[in-house]
């Protein structure tokens, strides 16, 4: 194979999460910690994008330090009852990647303890790696710490990987280390983001076919 390691992001990317889980737990949250205030999908996708989940709750509701703990409690609570699931073809993805050899790594903003259930849930194999939520904000996308691990552990050049991601963190970690990336747009249409992944992308696909056929080629 091409590509030695394929590094993938989470929601949006493996599984269908965002608009069927943490949209509904965020909206949840702000129910509980700023009534009255409200927040529509598509604005809620542009700013994970851009400035990122963080910088919009402190910006657009004013949430502090504290109200993000609060917060996490709230999504936490959510998503114990609600499983993602999985894109179709993803599964055989990361099987046959697996079984020719390959690495699978994953780099997200969730929770290691939510990727592992997930992954479980749905019946893919469990990654090698998992970089979540957990790690402090400086081992976070955008950050190249997971990519540095990466190469240490399993002495693969960051040439020899591959990232998917639909959201730009994962894009600009990718470029700062030299990793080829693939913009995933198969979970949204908006037009800010499709527009940005495709003209930055080394590959942008809005079906998970065509991840495949890039893989195997």
């Amino acid at each position: 194979m091409k590509y030695k390691c394929l590094i993938l992001d989470h929601d949006d990317t493996v599984v269908d999460s965002t608009a069927s889980i943490h949209y509904p737990a965020f909206l949840e949250a702000l129910r509980i910690m700023r009534p009255g205030k409200t927040l529509t999908l598509e604005d809620y996708f542009r700013d994970n994008f851009h400035p990122g989940f963080i910088e919009m709750c402190k910006q657009r509701f004013g949430m502090t330090d504290a109200d993000l703990e609060i917060e996490v409690e709230i999504w936490k609570d959510y998503v114990s009852n609600h499983v993602a699931k999985a894109y179709p073809g993803m599964k055989e993805i990361i099987e046959r990647f697996r079984k020719e050899g390959g690495k699978i790594c994953v780099v997200s903003h969730s929770y290691d303890f939510n990727i592992r259930r997930d992954y479980e849930a749905n019946g893919l194999p469990m990654p090698d790696m998992i970089f979540g939520w957990e790690c402090p904000p400086e081992q976070r996308k955008p950050y190249t710490y997971a990519l540095e691990q990466i190469e240490k552990t399993y002495h693969i050049k960051p040439q020899e990987m591959i990232m998917v991601d639909d959201l730009k963190p994962g894009y600009d970690m990718a470029r700062s280390y030299g990793v080829p990336f693939v913009g995933a747009g198969w979970a949204n249409e908006i037009a800010e983001i499709r527009g940005f992944m495709e003209q930055n992308s080394d590959y942008y696909f809005t079906k998970v076919s065509e991840l495949e056929a890039l893989l195997f080629a």
